[in-house]
C-alpha cells in the first residue's frame, strides 16, 4: 500500500536518517560509474610526466630540411648596381659585365690554355636560368626534360641506345643508316613481350606511325617512354628523329626545391677546340627551343646565362636576348584577322584571272 507523507514529516526522516549515516546514494548505474572511470584515467594521464629528450649539437647541414628558414632569392637582379669605369673593381659592388659569345669563349680558351689549366679540349657549359611562374600567379611551370637537334654535333661523352619500331623495308634501312641501335617491326614486339629484349638497356625508345596500331601492345611495358608527337619521338622522318636523339643536346629544367619560381637548365653545347661559330650556333638552338617552353604571360622566361667550363670556376655572363625574345608578345586578334582577310581576297584575285585567262 503507498503512503503519502506530508512535507515537514518527509523533511524530518530524510534528517534522522543523515545523522545515522545509513544514507545511500541514490544515482548509482554503471553509466556513471563509467563516466567516473574514464575522468579519472584522463586525469592519472595528465599527471604523468613528458620527458624531453635532450639532442646534441647537429650542424647546418645535416638538420632538417622542413625547419623554415629565410633564404636567399636566386633571381639575381644587379641592374641597380652601378657600372664600373675601370678593370679593378670589387665584383660585389658593381654589375657584373655583359660579354659576347665570341669574347667569353675566347676568355675560356685562355683560361684553359697549357700555361693554366692546360685543357684546351675542355667542354663548354652553359648555365640557363628562368623565371617558372605559368600564367597564373600560383602556378608554376612543370620540370620538362628534352633534346634539340644541333647543327654541329660533338662527342657527348655518354652512350646513347636507340631501339626503333617501324615496318617497311625501305623505312627500316633508313633507320639502320641513319644510327639506330636496333631496328625492327612486328617481331621485335614480339620479344619485347615475350621478354627476350629488355628496354631497359635503351636510352630512348622511336617510333614510325605505321607501327602505332602493333605497338600498342607494349602500352603497359613502356608506359611514360610510349612514343608520342609530344616529346617527338613519334614519327614519319625516322632519320631526323634519329640523328636528334644519337646527336642533339639533351637537357632538363627543374625548379628549385625551396623556390618554385626558380629553375636552372645545365648542359654543354661543344668543346672549347671547336670553332667559336659553331659553339654559338649551337647556343643559339639550344635557347631556341629552350623558349618554346615559355608560358604566356608578361615578363621574362629566361633570367640569366653563364657559360662555365670546368675545372676553371669562372662564370661569363652573355646576353641571350639578341638571338631570343627578351618579353612575350601577344598575337594581335584583329592583326591576324585582317591577314587572313587579305589573303583570301588575293587568293579570290588570282582564281578570278585564271578563270579570265581560261577564258580567253
Amino acid at each position: 500500500m503507498l503512503c503519502i507523507l506530508p512535507k515537514p514529516l518527509l523533511i524530518s526522516v530524510f534528517r534522522r536518517q543523515c545523522g545515522k549515516g545509513t544514507l545511500r546514494p541514490l544515482h548509482t548505474t554503471a553509466l556513471c560509474e563509467a563516466a567516473r572511470k574514464g575522468t579519472r584515467e584522463k586525469a592519472r594521464k595528465k599527471k604523468v610526466k613528458v620527458e624531453v629528450k635532450k639532442v646534441g649539437f647537429i650542424p647546418h647541414n645535416q638538420r632538417d630540411k622542413k625547419i623554415d628558414l629565410q633564404r636567399q632569392n636566386k633571381h639575381v637582379d644587379d641592374s641597380w648596381k652601378q657600372v664600373s669605369t675601370d678593370n679593378c673593381y670589387v665584383g660585389k659592388y658593381y654589375r657584373w659585365p655583359v660579354y659576347t659569345v665570341a669574347e667569353a669563349i675566347q676568355c675560356h680558351r685562355e683560361t684553359h690554355h697549357p700555361t693554366m689549366y692546360n685543357e684546351p679540349n675542355a667542354r663548354l657549359m652553359v648555365d640557363v636560368e628562368l623565371n617558372m611562374k605559368a600564367e597564373k600567379s600560383t602556378k608554376y611551370v612543370d620540370n620538362f626534360q628534352r633534346v634539340v637537334l644541333v647543327p654541329h654535333k660533338y662527342d657527348h661523352g655518354e652512350e646513347r641506345r636507340i631501339l626503333v619500331f617501324t615496318k617497311g623495308n625501305d623505312e627500316i634501312e633508313k633507320a639502320r643508316e641513319a644510327g639506330g641501335t636496333l631496328v625492327g617491326g612486328v617481331e621485335l614486339i614480339k620479344d619485347v613481350t615475350e621478354g627476350g629484349l629488355l628496354l631497359a638497356d635503351y636510352q630512348y625508345i622511336i617510333a614510325h606511325t605505321n607501327i602505332l596500331p602493333e605497338l600498342v601492345a607494349l602500352r603497359g611495358l613502356l608506359k611514360r617512354r610510349f612514343p608520342n608527337p609530344k616529346s617527338e619521338t613519334l614519327g614519319v622522318n625516322l632519320s631526323e628523329m634519329i640523328r636528334r636523339f644519337a646527336d642533339g643536346i639533351s637537357y632538363a629544367a627543374a625548379k628549385d626545391e625551396h623556390q618554385q619560381d626558380f629553375g636552372l637548365v645545365k648542359s654543354c653545347v661543344g668543346t672549347l677546340n671547336m670553332d667559336s661559330q659553331h659553339l654559338e650556333e649551337n647556343l643559339i638552338h639550344l635557347l631556341k627551343d629552350i623558349n618554346t617552353m615559355r608560358p604566356k604571360r608578361e615578363g621574362r622566361f629566361i633570367t640569366r646565362v653563364l657559360l662555365k667550363s670546368p675545372p676553371s670556376s669562372e662564370q661569363l655572363k652573355i646576353d641571350p636576348f639578341v638571338y631570343v625574345p627578351e618579353l612575350y608578345t601577344k598575337p594581335d586578334a584583329r592583326k591576324s584577322a585582317a591577314s587572313d582577310r587579305t589573303e583570301e581576297e588575293d587568293d579570290s584575285d588570282e582564281e578570278a584571272a585564271a578563270k579570265k585567262v581560261a577564258a580567253n
